[in-house]
Protein backbone atom coordinates (compact mmCIF):
# COMPACT_ATOMS: atom_id res chain seq x y z
CA UNK A 1 0.00 0.00 0.00
CA UNK A 2 1.21 3.52 -0.81
CA UNK A 3 2.33 5.47 2.24
CA UNK A 4 -0.69 6.84 4.10
CA UNK A 5 -0.08 10.10 5.94
CA UNK A 6 -3.57 10.61 7.39
CA UNK A 7 -6.57 8.39 8.13
CA UNK A 8 -10.11 9.31 9.11
CA UNK A 9 -11.86 6.51 10.98
CA UNK A 10 -15.63 6.38 11.47
CA UNK A 11 -16.37 4.07 14.40
CA UNK A 12 -19.40 2.03 15.47
CA UNK A 13 -20.02 -1.06 17.56
CA UNK A 14 -18.90 -3.57 14.93
CA UNK A 15 -18.04 -1.80 11.63
CA UNK A 16 -15.18 0.71 11.18
CA UNK A 17 -14.80 2.71 7.96
CA UNK A 18 -11.35 4.03 7.01
CA UNK A 19 -10.41 6.82 4.61
CA UNK A 20 -6.72 7.54 4.07
CA UNK A 21 -4.74 9.91 1.84
CA UNK A 22 -1.11 10.08 0.75
CA UNK A 23 1.29 13.03 0.73
CA UNK A 24 -0.34 14.35 -2.47
CA UNK A 25 -3.76 14.39 -0.74
CA UNK A 26 -4.96 11.61 -3.04
CA UNK A 27 -7.23 8.96 -1.45
CA UNK A 28 -5.34 5.67 -1.34
CA UNK A 29 -7.28 3.85 1.39
CA UNK A 30 -11.00 3.21 1.48
CA UNK A 31 -11.69 0.17 3.58
CA UNK A 32 -14.32 -1.26 5.89
CA UNK A 33 -13.13 -3.35 8.84
CA UNK A 34 -14.92 -5.42 11.42
CA UNK A 35 -14.07 -4.93 15.06
CA UNK A 36 -12.01 -8.14 15.31
CA UNK A 37 -9.88 -7.07 12.32
CA UNK A 38 -8.90 -3.65 13.69
CA UNK A 39 -5.84 -4.55 15.76
CA UNK A 40 -4.28 -6.82 13.14
CA UNK A 41 -4.69 -4.15 10.43
CA UNK A 42 -3.12 -1.30 12.38
CA UNK A 43 -0.30 -3.49 13.70
CA UNK A 44 0.88 -3.99 10.08
CA UNK A 45 0.32 -0.36 9.07
CA UNK A 46 3.23 2.08 9.27
CA UNK A 47 2.82 4.77 11.98
CA UNK A 48 0.42 7.46 10.80
CA UNK A 49 -2.05 10.05 12.09
CA UNK A 50 -5.61 8.88 12.74
CA UNK A 51 -8.68 11.05 13.37
CA UNK A 52 -11.70 9.76 15.32
CA UNK A 53 -14.90 11.50 16.39
CA UNK A 54 -14.77 12.15 20.13
CA UNK A 55 -17.11 9.89 22.12
CA UNK A 56 -16.91 7.60 25.11
CA UNK A 57 -15.39 4.64 23.25
CA UNK A 58 -13.02 6.80 21.17
CA UNK A 59 -10.72 7.26 24.18
CA UNK A 60 -10.24 3.48 24.36
CA UNK A 61 -9.34 3.30 20.66
CA UNK A 62 -7.02 6.27 21.09
CA UNK A 63 -5.07 4.51 23.83
CA UNK A 64 -4.96 1.26 21.85
CA UNK A 65 -3.80 2.82 18.57
CA UNK A 66 -1.21 4.96 20.34
CA UNK A 67 0.22 1.82 21.91
CA UNK A 68 0.75 0.54 18.33
CA UNK A 69 2.80 3.62 17.44
CA UNK A 70 0.14 5.75 15.75
CA UNK A 71 -0.85 9.34 16.56
CA UNK A 72 -4.55 9.77 17.33
CA UNK A 73 -6.51 13.03 17.22
CA UNK A 74 -10.06 13.22 18.60
CA UNK A 75 -12.41 15.78 17.04
CA UNK A 76 -15.78 16.91 18.40
CA UNK A 77 -18.63 15.73 16.09
CA UNK A 78 -20.00 19.26 15.58
CA UNK A 79 -16.64 20.33 14.15
CA UNK A 80 -16.62 17.45 11.65
CA UNK A 81 -20.14 17.98 10.32
CA UNK A 82 -19.29 20.98 8.05
CA UNK A 83 -16.84 18.78 6.12
CA UNK A 84 -19.40 16.07 5.30
CA UNK A 85 -20.32 16.25 1.63
CA UNK A 86 -23.79 15.60 0.27
CA UNK A 87 -25.29 12.45 1.74
CA UNK A 88 -24.70 10.76 5.08
CA UNK A 89 -22.94 7.41 5.31
CA UNK A 90 -19.91 5.87 6.99
CA UNK A 91 -17.59 6.51 4.04
CA UNK A 92 -18.57 10.19 3.89
CA UNK A 93 -18.05 10.55 7.63
CA UNK A 94 -14.59 8.98 7.45
CA UNK A 95 -13.64 11.26 4.56
CA UNK A 96 -14.89 14.30 6.50
CA UNK A 97 -12.78 13.29 9.50
CA UNK A 98 -9.70 12.97 7.30
CA UNK A 99 -10.33 16.42 5.83
CA UNK A 100 -11.18 18.12 9.14
CA UNK A 101 -7.98 16.85 10.76
CA UNK A 102 -5.89 18.60 8.10
CA UNK A 103 -7.22 22.07 8.91
CA UNK A 104 -4.57 24.19 10.70
CA UNK A 105 -7.13 25.82 13.02
CA UNK A 106 -8.93 22.61 13.99
CA UNK A 107 -9.44 22.03 17.71
CA UNK A 108 -8.88 18.57 19.15
CA UNK A 109 -10.11 16.78 22.26
CA UNK A 110 -7.43 15.41 24.61
CA UNK A 111 -7.60 11.65 25.06
CA UNK A 112 -8.44 10.48 28.56
CA UNK A 113 -6.57 7.76 30.39
CA UNK A 114 -8.31 4.72 31.81
CA UNK A 115 -7.95 6.20 35.31
CA UNK A 116 -9.59 9.46 34.23
CA UNK A 117 -12.51 7.59 32.68
CA UNK A 118 -12.88 5.53 35.85
CA UNK A 119 -13.06 8.75 37.88
CA UNK A 120 -15.72 10.14 35.55
CA UNK A 121 -17.62 6.89 36.00
CA UNK A 122 -18.03 7.80 39.67
CA UNK A 123 -19.98 10.91 38.67
CA UNK A 124 -22.18 9.20 36.08
CA UNK A 125 -23.02 6.27 38.39
CA UNK A 126 -23.84 8.72 41.20
CA UNK A 127 -26.16 10.71 38.91
CA UNK A 128 -27.97 7.55 37.79
CA UNK A 129 -28.45 6.31 41.36
CA UNK A 130 -29.83 9.69 42.45
CA UNK A 131 -32.27 9.70 39.52
CA UNK A 132 -33.40 6.19 40.45
CA UNK A 133 -33.92 7.24 44.08
CA UNK A 134 -35.95 10.29 43.04
CA UNK A 135 -38.06 8.20 40.69
CA UNK A 136 -38.70 5.61 43.39
CA UNK A 137 -39.57 8.26 46.00
CA UNK A 138 -42.11 9.80 43.63
CA UNK A 139 -43.62 6.37 42.95
CA UNK A 140 -43.91 5.67 46.70
CA UNK A 141 -45.62 9.03 47.28
CA UNK A 142 -48.03 8.43 44.39
CA UNK A 143 -49.04 4.95 45.55
CA UNK A 144 -49.36 6.09 49.17
CA UNK A 145 -51.63 8.97 48.15
CA UNK A 146 -54.02 6.43 46.62
CA UNK A 147 -54.60 5.13 50.15
CA UNK A 148 -54.89 8.58 51.73
CA UNK A 149 -51.33 8.70 53.10
CA UNK A 150 -49.30 11.81 52.31
CA UNK A 151 -46.05 13.39 53.50
CA UNK A 152 -44.40 16.79 53.34
CA UNK A 153 -42.05 17.66 50.50
CA UNK A 154 -38.45 16.60 50.72
CA UNK A 155 -36.46 13.38 50.74
CA UNK A 156 -36.21 13.46 54.55
CA UNK A 157 -39.92 12.61 54.86
CA UNK A 158 -39.94 9.49 52.65
CA UNK A 159 -38.63 7.11 55.33
CA UNK A 160 -41.20 8.39 57.84
CA UNK A 161 -43.92 7.83 55.25
CA UNK A 162 -42.78 4.23 54.73
CA UNK A 163 -42.85 3.65 58.51
CA UNK A 164 -46.43 4.97 58.68
CA UNK A 165 -47.43 2.70 55.80
CA UNK A 166 -46.07 -0.40 57.50
CA UNK A 167 -47.83 0.53 60.75
CA UNK A 168 -51.19 1.10 59.05
CA UNK A 169 -53.20 -2.12 59.57
CA UNK A 170 -56.06 -0.88 57.39
CA UNK A 171 -54.00 -1.27 54.20
CA UNK A 172 -54.49 -4.45 52.15
CA UNK A 173 -51.83 -7.09 52.75
CA UNK A 174 -50.73 -7.03 49.12
CA UNK A 175 -50.19 -3.25 49.25
CA UNK A 176 -48.11 -3.52 52.42
CA UNK A 177 -45.95 -6.23 50.86
CA UNK A 178 -45.33 -4.11 47.76
CA UNK A 179 -44.51 -1.06 49.88
CA UNK A 180 -42.03 -3.23 51.82
CA UNK A 181 -40.31 -4.17 48.56
CA UNK A 182 -40.06 -0.51 47.63
CA UNK A 183 -38.75 0.39 51.08
CA UNK A 184 -35.98 -2.20 50.78
CA UNK A 185 -35.07 -0.89 47.33
CA UNK A 186 -35.03 2.69 48.65
CA UNK A 187 -32.70 1.74 51.50
CA UNK A 188 -30.41 -0.13 49.10
CA UNK A 189 -30.18 2.91 46.81
CA UNK A 190 -29.36 5.14 49.77
CA UNK A 191 -26.54 2.78 50.79
CA UNK A 192 -25.12 2.66 47.26
CA UNK A 193 -25.20 6.47 46.96
CA UNK A 194 -23.35 6.81 50.27
CA UNK A 195 -20.68 4.37 49.03
CA UNK A 196 -20.17 6.27 45.77
CA UNK A 197 -20.13 9.60 47.64
CA UNK A 198 -17.39 8.24 49.89
CA UNK A 199 -15.29 7.20 46.86
CA UNK A 200 -15.84 10.59 45.21
CA UNK A 201 -14.87 12.41 48.41
CA UNK A 202 -11.71 10.29 48.71
CA UNK A 203 -10.81 11.15 45.10
CA UNK A 204 -11.36 14.85 45.81
CA UNK A 205 -9.16 14.81 48.90
CA UNK A 206 -6.38 13.02 47.02
CA UNK A 207 -6.32 15.57 44.18
CA UNK A 208 -4.56 18.86 44.95
CA UNK A 209 -6.15 20.74 42.03
CA UNK A 210 -9.64 19.70 43.05
CA UNK A 211 -9.04 20.91 46.61
CA UNK A 212 -7.92 24.33 45.32
CA UNK A 213 -11.02 24.69 43.12
CA UNK A 214 -13.29 23.82 46.05
CA UNK A 215 -12.26 27.12 47.68
CA UNK A 216 -14.26 29.05 45.05
CA UNK A 217 -17.62 30.09 46.59
CA UNK A 218 -20.38 27.96 45.09
CA UNK A 219 -18.12 25.23 43.67
CA UNK A 220 -17.65 22.76 46.53
CA UNK A 221 -16.19 19.22 46.37
CA UNK A 222 -18.57 17.88 43.69
CA UNK A 223 -18.12 20.86 41.38
CA UNK A 224 -14.35 20.89 41.93
CA UNK A 225 -14.11 17.18 41.13
CA UNK A 226 -16.19 17.61 37.96
CA UNK A 227 -14.10 20.57 36.79
CA UNK A 228 -10.88 18.62 37.32
CA UNK A 229 -12.13 15.41 35.71
CA UNK A 230 -13.74 16.99 32.66
CA UNK A 231 -10.91 19.47 31.96
CA UNK A 232 -7.73 17.39 31.74
CA UNK A 233 -6.02 20.02 29.52
CA UNK A 234 -7.06 23.59 30.48
CA UNK A 235 -4.21 24.98 28.33
CA UNK A 236 -6.21 24.11 25.21
CA UNK A 237 -8.51 27.07 25.95
CA UNK A 238 -7.25 30.54 25.00
CA UNK A 239 -9.14 32.33 27.77
CA UNK A 240 -11.62 31.95 30.58
CA UNK A 241 -14.39 33.19 28.30
CA UNK A 242 -13.69 30.41 25.81
CA UNK A 243 -13.82 27.91 28.67
CA UNK A 244 -17.18 29.32 29.85
CA UNK A 245 -18.47 29.17 26.26
CA UNK A 246 -17.37 25.52 26.05
CA UNK A 247 -19.49 24.76 29.13
CA UNK A 248 -22.44 26.66 27.62
CA UNK A 249 -22.67 29.68 29.92
CA UNK A 250 -22.39 32.46 27.31
CA UNK A 251 -25.04 34.03 25.04
CA UNK A 252 -25.40 32.78 21.48
CA UNK A 253 -23.65 35.13 19.05
CA UNK A 254 -25.50 35.97 15.82
CA UNK A 255 -23.82 39.21 14.76
CA UNK A 256 -23.38 40.45 11.21
CA UNK A 257 -22.49 43.66 9.31
CA UNK A 258 -20.82 45.08 12.39
CA UNK A 259 -24.02 44.86 14.41
CA UNK A 260 -23.73 43.00 17.70
CA UNK A 261 -26.65 40.66 18.30
CA UNK A 262 -26.67 38.12 21.12
CA UNK A 263 -29.31 35.53 21.85
CA UNK A 264 -30.11 33.09 24.63
CA UNK A 265 -27.58 31.12 26.66
CA UNK A 266 -26.20 28.43 24.35
CA UNK A 267 -26.36 25.48 26.81
CA UNK A 268 -23.57 23.90 24.82
CA UNK A 269 -21.01 21.54 26.27
CA UNK A 270 -21.39 19.27 29.26
CA UNK A 271 -24.81 19.47 30.90
CA UNK A 272 -23.71 17.98 34.21
CA UNK A 273 -20.85 20.42 34.70
CA UNK A 274 -23.03 23.39 33.72
CA UNK A 275 -25.81 22.26 36.09
CA UNK A 276 -23.43 21.97 39.05
CA UNK A 277 -22.02 25.45 38.46
CA UNK A 278 -25.47 27.05 38.09
CA UNK A 279 -26.78 25.31 41.23
CA UNK A 280 -23.73 26.44 43.17
CA UNK A 281 -24.22 30.00 41.92
CA UNK A 282 -27.89 29.85 42.95
CA UNK A 283 -26.88 28.87 46.48
CA UNK A 284 -24.41 31.78 46.68
CA UNK A 285 -27.08 34.23 45.49
CA UNK A 286 -29.64 32.94 47.99
CA UNK A 287 -27.14 33.38 50.83
CA UNK A 288 -26.25 36.89 49.63
CA UNK A 289 -29.92 37.90 49.46
CA UNK A 290 -30.62 36.61 52.98
CA UNK A 291 -27.55 38.13 54.61
CA UNK A 292 -27.07 41.18 52.41
CA UNK A 293 -23.35 40.37 52.29
CA UNK A 294 -21.31 39.71 49.19
CA UNK A 295 -19.06 41.34 46.64
CA UNK A 296 -20.25 44.70 45.29
CA UNK A 297 -20.45 43.16 41.82
CA UNK A 298 -22.76 40.38 43.01
CA UNK A 299 -25.01 42.65 45.09
CA UNK A 300 -25.41 45.02 42.15
CA UNK A 301 -26.15 42.08 39.85
CA UNK A 302 -28.89 40.79 42.16
CA UNK A 303 -30.57 44.21 42.17
CA UNK A 304 -30.52 44.58 38.37
CA UNK A 305 -31.24 41.07 37.11
CA UNK A 306 -33.75 38.26 37.80
CA UNK A 307 -32.45 35.46 40.05
CA UNK A 308 -32.02 32.83 37.32
CA UNK A 309 -30.21 35.19 34.97
CA UNK A 310 -27.98 36.33 37.83
CA UNK A 311 -27.18 32.68 38.64
CA UNK A 312 -26.01 32.01 35.08
CA UNK A 313 -23.90 35.19 35.11
CA UNK A 314 -22.29 34.16 38.40
CA UNK A 315 -21.72 30.61 37.09
CA UNK A 316 -19.98 32.16 34.08
CA UNK A 317 -17.68 34.09 36.41
CA UNK A 318 -17.03 30.96 38.49
CA UNK A 319 -16.04 29.04 35.35
CA UNK A 320 -13.59 31.78 34.32
CA UNK A 321 -12.02 31.80 37.78
CA UNK A 322 -11.75 28.01 37.74
CA UNK A 323 -10.03 28.04 34.34
CA UNK A 324 -7.52 30.64 35.54
CA UNK A 325 -6.72 28.57 38.62
CA UNK A 326 -6.33 25.36 36.60
CA UNK A 327 -4.21 27.09 33.96
CA UNK A 328 -1.83 28.88 36.34
CA UNK A 329 -1.95 26.62 39.40
CA UNK A 330 -2.84 29.58 41.62
CA UNK A 331 -4.94 29.39 44.78
CA UNK A 332 -8.26 31.19 45.09
CA UNK A 333 -8.00 34.74 46.38
CA UNK A 334 -11.30 36.34 47.38
CA UNK A 335 -9.83 39.87 47.34
CA UNK A 336 -7.05 40.11 44.71
CA UNK A 337 -7.01 43.91 44.78
CA UNK A 338 -6.48 43.98 48.53
CA UNK A 339 -3.76 41.36 48.26
CA UNK A 340 -1.94 43.41 45.63
CA UNK A 341 -2.01 46.51 47.86
CA UNK A 342 -0.70 44.53 50.80
CA UNK A 343 2.11 43.05 48.70
CA UNK A 344 3.10 46.51 47.47
CA UNK A 345 3.25 47.82 51.02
Amino acid sequence: MEQVIRIGMDTSKQIFQLHGVNAAEVPVLRRKLRRKEMVAFFEKLAPTVIAIEACGASHHWSRLLQSLGHTVKLIAPQLVKPYVKRGKNDAADAEALCEAMSRPTMRFVPAKSAEQQAALMLVSVRDRLIRNRTQLANAIRGHAAEFGLTAAKGRAHVVALLDRIQADASLPAVARELFAIQAAEYAQLATQIDEVDAKLTAWHRADEGSQRLAKIPGVGPIGASLLTMKTPAPELFRSGRQFAAWIGLTPRDHSTAGKLKTGVITRAGDEGLRCVLVLGATAVIQQARRSGKGSPWLLDLIKRKPPKLAAVALANKMARIAWKMMFTGEAYNANPAGAAVAAAA
